[in-house]
């Protein structure tokens, strides 16, 4: 993040598709693929009065660009066909949209074949002659799932403009937590610190806090404590004055100053300089700026709101962080757990991201599919909802059909839900995985065997019948944490 103000987007929170027509909103459209036109024309008279708009193709190769083109919400396919058979067009179909929904029809009922067919995703299989009434049954049914999917997308957008603080989404106690603790400190706010891993959003929670603030009509200055080398950080954030240093060929007002009565967001304030803490700790004591090169202090009123990635207090005990200018900050400390720890927000935040970036890339991405999803929430996410809107965004940007799914994921995302799902083949590795989880959520044996719900010594006996190294797992640590 670079230094300036805030920008005005929300961020946690998304070749061009042809567009589907408008239609009323209970008109259906259904695309019919038969090479008998006969056929063709009965499906036209009985859902002529069925407020239904019904396309048809003889070509199963033109068919499968209707398919591509319109995105009917029913396809009704023949299973014979001449050229492409309709199983290689169902394939075809549920390779692009593993939702779709579509009917085998076929003169040749079997069994097998039925089986096949279902298995390989169709949504029915039905027998010519097709009577009227079955024909009006699958539009009604489809009609049904229609509205339900319609439903559901109003009551997401619902759900994202209930769980959704100045841009921040989540609907996981621990957000819902944080979003409380937002509304209730912002209008006294003086000072804050925020804590949480990189990329878990601590930049929302300070732009939220300034505009539920009284200051929010004011200026907010943002600045990356990392960013930039000691003397330019000094000089950016308190100014200086013409020849305080080389290359000071002008008087600059630093943006504290620039800031007067607004705030000032510093983040990964633990990578500041000894000397800039030093003077960051007289701003918050007496309110007063000192400028490099300048030996009259200058007066401001500004809110401070930090962020740190760092422990502070394990860069206090290595005096690399001043423990006086800690307590300044610390009056409110605001926590953003990592995404990991709150895995309801997983598919709501990517659902957000998918609508935002397909809207960006001109892309008709309407969903996320069922196995994408589950993938999504067997990751990890170490980067956090960083790394996730990373990866929806670059997801929508490459994507080829209508649907995300696991082909528009990243390998490591795929390949890390592959082994989350991959289930144990006996009873000793159930055991033995179970085990060797614990212990490395843990990191200690005490925890670890309260964890797994059995005695110290079953654990070691277990340790040894697995060969699991305990030279990582200290005792003493884990009597401590036992403890606490």
């Amino acid at each position: 993040m670079s230094s300036g103000e805030f920008e005005n987007s929300a961020e946690a929170v998304g070749g061009p598709g042809a567009e589907k027509p408008v239609q009323p909103p209970s008109q259906l459209l259904i695309l019919a693929i038969d090479d008998d036109s006969g056929m063709l024309g009965f499906y036209k008279s009985v859902m002529s009065g069925e407020g239904v708009r019904l396309e048809t193709s003889m070509d199963p190769t033109l068919g499968l660009e209707l398919v591509e083109s319109l995105n009917p919400d029913l396809t009704l396919l023949d299973l014979t066909m001449p050229g492409i058979d309709g199983m290689e067009v169902l394939q075809r179909i549920r390779q692009r949209d593993p939702e779709a929904r579509v009917v085998m029809v076929t003169g040749n009922y079997s069994i097998e074949t039925a089986v096949v067919a279902i298995q390989a995703g169709a949504t029915d299989y039905v027998c010519k002659p097709v009577s009227p009434e079955k024909l009006r049954q699958l539009v009604s049914e489809t009609r049904k799932l229609v509205d339900l999917d319609q439903r559901g997308e109003a009551l997401e957008q619902q759900l994202i403009g209930v769980f959704n603080l100045e841009g921040m989404i989540g609907r996981s106690p621990r957000m819902l937590e944080v979003f409380d603790l937002v509304r209730r400190v912002a209008p006294h706010l003086r000072t804050a610190l925020i804590t949480g891993e990189t990329g878990t959003g601590k930049e929302l929670v300070a732009r939220a806090l300034h505009n539920l603030s009284p200051r929010a009509g004011r200026r907010c200055a943002v600045f990356n404590c990392s960013a930039l080398v000691d003397t330019l950080a000094e000089s950016q954030l308190f100014g200086h004055r013409k020849g305080a240093f080389t290359g000071a060929v002008s008087d600059q007002v630093g943006m504290f100053e620039w800031a007067n009565g607004g705030t000032v967001f510093l983040d990964e304030v633990g990578d500041l300089s000894a000397a800039a803490q030093s003077k960051l700790h007289r701003v918050l004591e007496n309110g007063e700026v000192q400028k490099l090169g300048f030996p009259q202090a200058t007066r401001v009123d500004v809110q401070v709101i930090a962020a740190t990635s760092r422990d502070l207090k394990v860069e206090m005990k290595s005096n690399r962080f001043r423990p006086d200018l800690w307590y300044r900050l610390n009056m409110i400390q605001i926590h953003l757990p990592p995404l990991r720890e709150r895995r309801e927000d997983v598919v709501l935040l990517a659902r957000h991201f998918l609508a935002h970036y397909a809207a960006e890339y001109g892309k008709e991405l309407k969903r996320i599919s069922r196995r994408a999803e589950s993938a999504l929430l067997a990751y990890s996410w170490p980067g956090n909802v960083r790394e996730l809107k990373n990866v929806i965004a670059r997801g929508c940007m490459l994507a080829r059909n209508r649907m995300f799914d696991m082909e528009d994921l990243p390998e490591e995302v795929r390949n890390q839900s592959s082994a989350a799902f991959a289930l144990p083949t006996s009873l000793e590795q159930a055991e033995k995985r179970a085990v060797t989880h614990a212990l490395a959520k843990t990191k200690n044996k005490a925890l670890a065997a309260r964890t797994l719900r059995i005695s110290r010594t079953r654990l070691y006996r277990l340790m040894e019948k697995y060969g699991l190294a305990a030279d990582s797992i200290d005792d003493e640590k884990s009597k401590e944490a036992a403890s606490d």
